[in-house]
């Protein structure tokens, strides 16, 4: 089939899964280009395919075709690729002993990198809280560079998940003073780590459940590292 028209019911439809709150509703979201439809289509999240006209891509899913004015109404992007999917949600639940919490991340290019190196350094679960964008966004999903599809990420009560989890392994929190060098850290089979907000590290509340405190050893002319880097650091030290 091919949609022509923005007025199309199917593509106001479509057109407002760009706002979280529809994204919930219908559990589907959009990702375009070639890169990230495949990945989504590899890891089950590819619903339905939507392609400019004349286009070939195939893939063995539904697929439809757009015009020009339809592909510039549903796109996120300056420079659209010609290629949007339709992606459903999956369903994800806390599992594994490699944990990675992070507390009310501002920025959706850092969560992405986040997620790329929680897959790179076989982090089982991201645990987020309601402050941290959603995983399901646009920039988060390209800044994953689709890493999004092969990683488990569950949103909770912080405060409540790490109570519930103190005894069954070691929690460790990001800090830039009081805490111990990484490189000394004993490595466990099993942990949770907490990264902070990017101007406020991580919160008091959290900071008091924690086990031990962790820092990046570093130049003194640098104060911090982006929370993105930091954690990158931090997973391939604890995994290593």
């Amino acid at each position: 089939m091919l949609y022509t028209s923005v007025n199309n019911p199917k593509i106001k439809d479509l057109a407002k899964l760009k706002i979280k709150k529809y994204r919930d509703k219908y559990h589907l979201f959009l990702v375009e280009g070639t890169h990230l439809v495949k990945e989504a289509y590899q890891s089950g999240y590819l619903k339905e395919l939507l392609i400019l006209e004349n286009s070939n891509f195939n893939l063995d899913i539904e697929t439809n075709f757009i015009n020009e004015t339809v592909l510039n109404y549903l796109t996120s992007v300056e420079t659209p690729s010609g290629i949007i999917g339709i992606c459903k949600y999956k369903e994800m639940s806390l599992k594994g002993d490699k944990m990675l919490i992070l507390d009310s991340i501002q920025d959706p290019g850092n969560i992405g990198t986040i997620i790329r190196s929680s897959v790179a350094f076989d982090i089982d679960t991201i645990i987020i809280n309601d402050k941290c964008p959603d995983p399901y966004s646009d920039k988060v999903i390209r800044s994953s560079q689709g890493m999004i599809f092969k990683t488990n990420i569950v949103k909770k009560d912080l405060k409540q998940f790490i109570n519930s989890i103190k005894r069954q392994m070691p929690i460790y929190g990001t800090k830039v003073t009081g805490g111990k060098n990484i490189n000394t850290i004993e490595k466990k089979s099993k942990f949770a780590i907490i990264m902070g907000n990017e101007g406020n590290g991580v919160s008091q509340d959290l900071l008091d459940l924690c086990d031990e405190y962790i820092y990046i050893p570093m130049h003194n002319n640098c104060e911090s590292l982006n929370v993105g880097v930091a954690t990158s650091i931090i997973l391939y030290e604890f995994t290593k």
